[in-house]
């Protein structure tokens, strides 16, 4: 497959997957409105930003596993290189995840006008990521096999964790009023999620692909 059908391909892909981007991030904003809003009520906002930080080290590594999978059974998809689909399952997860609950989240705190604290986990703590992201790509290995939508799905569960993982970084490293600035957290969660995970979950592991790769018909008939 030359470079433009590949291209077509992964624009596809990203427009199908569009929705769960977009939903996702709405349940996450939602989710946590409700988790604030209890919190104030048992008069414990002063404890948010300590608990978003455990939190988040909850949801960043589950973000790294359902990432791992989605990662690893889209390259499995069209291409059925163990060695390669273990790599770009396994450096796909890790470093864009990173970049989609970390980094992101941190710029986009700064330009929100906030003193934001930079916590990187993989450095701090790896023991916290590196095991969810070889089980996740040891998962997304067969997962293609069993689940027809696999891709699809972990790709839901991947935007959604992505954006509770971006939200809670950003309240517990500086944006403690964030409630205030929503639509600018709306906005950089929107970055946060879109970018990272649609190119972790569909751009790269299809760009890895090799050049002979076959696609379904349902997309060829798509203009």
């Amino acid at each position: 497959m030359d470079r433009k059908s590949k291209l077509r391909y992964i624009l596809i892909e990203l427009a199908h997957h569009l929705p769960y981007s977009i939903f996702g991030v709405t349940i996450a904003l939602i989710l946590m409105g409700l988790l604030m809003f209890i919190a104030i009520i048992a008069n414990s906002e002063h404890r948010v930003p300590m608990a978003s930080a455990e939190l988040f080290h909850v949801f960043h590594p589950a973000h790294v596993l359902f990432s791992a999978v989605a990662t690893t059974a889209m390259f499995r998809k069209h291409d059925g290189n163990v060695l390669k689909a273990i790599a770009v399952g396994f450096i796909g997860s890790i470093t864009i995840c990173g970049l989609s609950d970390i980094f992101i989240p941190f710029w986009g705190g700064i330009i929100l006008q906030q003193e934001m604290q930079f916590h990187i986990c993989i450095l701090e703590e790896p023991g916290l990521v590196f095991p969810f992201a070889i089980v996740g790509v040891i998962a997304g290995m067969f997962v293609t096999k069993s689940f027809e939508k696999s891709t699809e799905y972990s790709h839901s569960a991947h935007v959604f964790l992505s954006s509770v993982a971006s939200i809670l970084y950003l309240i517990a490293f500086g944006l403690t009023e964030w409630v205030h600035v929503l639509g600018g957290v709306f906005m950089v969660t929107i970055f946060a999620v879109m970018i990272p995970c649609c190119a972790s979950d569909i751009a790269f592991p299809l760009a890895c692909t090799h050049k002979h790769c076959s696609h379904p018909e349902d997309y060829n008939k798509i203009d």
